[in-house]
């Protein structure tokens, strides 16, 4: 019992760690004319910055803005991030995406300039194809012999490879056209468990890698189950041959090409994360052979979109590295977020808004973002109640958005998962007004906090609060 019990909690820990800030977005919310939704995707409000990214995202799907830089510029908690992860989700997986927050770019391992040329090459994706030899067809029987040898091998005590390296098989195979059996290897069984191939599924083996794709079930065994998952896909039986060349498309980004080649353990460093300075001439030469290859019609050149996050916080150098990189063929969409006004650009004496120079400043196409509307705010909640799984009563909504109204989104929305959990503690099922109250009073937002330092500044550590300071000279004189 303690064992399931510990299960279960490891279980609960896994979905809260799964639950992020941005975890409810899923696109930007726009219909088919790209005019945006008042709540669709998990986006609420915002609807000029979502129309205006929308448009963006029509001219990254057409190839049409390569190069080019997008800001988004708004006061803080006004779905800037949101705004930049709906992007991500409505270009797909195969689209590269690449995040950084502007002060990640400040490390001691690497320079400035590296960090951004890797970040850069992140958000490139290389759509490689070649030819493979492909056995496509409908599974018509799976049969494994277990030898006495494999049998005992097959206990508790032998480790699942060596069980697999024991048996044998045969697998049948048919098209439209016709029907062949294969003999099977240890390997190819495993290959064929891990993927859960049954009788009826239409499959697609690699001959050279081995690996095992299922694509699907037949059409023709639909009636075989009164019920099936909602994930189920039916496929028609191929046709023809069983045995056929088809083109294979792998998608990879450049940084991982880099990689790759540039550090004795190959591709072990991307689980690493050990990548350190790559030579320039390591990627000059793969950027030639990613050439060739377009020439040849062997691969294409994916531009994705790199965020930067906090872009305030970039120096004058990095500005200087950014007017030039754009210029590049193979430059990504550029997507930068600040909450600034008109502030000092780092590494000089001069102001600019939003802390970014003026020069680069005359690249972007700048989106600005609003603050939200109570009926938004409410909505938001709704959403994020949802997402983190609290049923909360129609009243303490209403109170949780008034808080929000008069504080901020960000800390209504902290207090959710808190007044859940004081609900938790009073065996209550539904959050209701007094769980708020409770978590209100006790965490502090911004506007009482900083009214609690104004009382009692004077019995904190370095009181530089003005008048304060005058007084204690005058007291000492």
């Amino acid at each position: 019992m303690a064992e399931l019990k510990r299960l279960s909690e490891s279980r609960d820990l896994t979905r809260i760690e799964r639950i992020g800030a941005h975890s409810h977005i899923r696109g930007l919310g726009l219909d088919s004319s790209l005019e945006a939704r008042g709540s669709s995707e998990g986006m609420v409000g915002q609807l000029p910055a979502r129309r205006a990214a929308g448009l963006i995202l029509q001219l990254i799907r057409q190839g049409k803005i390569a190069g080019r830089a997008v800001l988004l510029a708004g006061q803080p908690g006004t779905g800037k991030t949101a705004l930049a992860m709906g992007i991500a989700k409505s270009l797909g997986a195969e689209t590269p995406f690449a995040s950084v927050a502007a002060s990640e770019l400040f490390s001691l391992d690497l320079s400035k300039t590296e960090a951004l040329t890797q970040a850069f090459r992140r958000s490139i994706g290389v759509r490689i194809k070649e030819e493979a030899e492909i056995i496509e067809g409908e599974v018509v029987e799976i049969s494994i012999d277990r030898p006495v040898s494999a049998a005992a091998a097959a206990s508790s005590s032998a480790p699942s490879g060596v069980a697999a390296a024991g048996k044998t098989g045969r697998l049948t195979l048919k098209t439209t056209d016709m029907e062949t059996v294969y003999e099977l290897g240890g390997k190819m069984i495993e290959a064929l468990g891990k993927e859960k191939v049954q009788s009826g599924d239409v499959v697609a083996l690699d001959k050279a890698s081995g690996k095992v794709t299922k694509l699907g079930r037949s059409i023709g065994r639909s009636r075989d189950y009164d019920a099936v998952g909602p994930h189920t896909k039916f496929v028609k039986c191929p046709e023809g041959e069983l045995q056929k060349r088809k083109e294979v498309v792998h998608c990879v980004t450049l940084h991982e090409i880099d990689v790759i080649n540039s550090r004795t353990q190959g591709f072990l460093a991307l689980f690493t994360g050990d990548t350190g300075e790559i030579r320039a001439e390591v990627r000059e030469q793969i950027d030639t052979k990613v050439a060739e290859w377009r020439e040849e019609g062997k691969a294409e050149i994916v531009p994705g979109v790199l965020f930067i996050d906090e872009v305030h916080m970039l120096d004058i150098e990095c500005f200087s590295f950014l007017n030039r990189a754009l210029e590049n063929d193979m430059a990504p969409i550029l997507v930068i977020a600040t909450n600034r006004g008109i502030t000092s650009i780092r590494g000089t004496n001069y102001r600019s808004p939003h802390g970014i120079p003026p020069d680069f400043l005359d690249r972007l196409l700048i989106i600005t973002t609003q603050p939200y509307t109570e009926d938004d705010i409410r909505k938001i909640l709704d959403i994020r109640c949802d997402e983190e799984d609290v049923e909360m009563s129609a009243d303490a909504k209403v109170l949780l958005t008034k808080i929000g109204v008069e504080t901020s989104l960000r800390y209504a929305i902290h207090l959710i998962t808190s007044a859940a959990l004081a609900c938790q503690k009073r065996k209550g099922k539904v959050v209701e007004m007094e769980d708020i109250s409770r978590v209100y009073q006790l965490f502090l937002d911004v506007k009482r906090s900083t009214q609690y330092l104004m009382e009692y500044q004077s019995q904190y550590m370095f009181n530089e609060v003005p008048g304060e300071a005058e007084g204690d000279d005058a007291m000492q004189s």
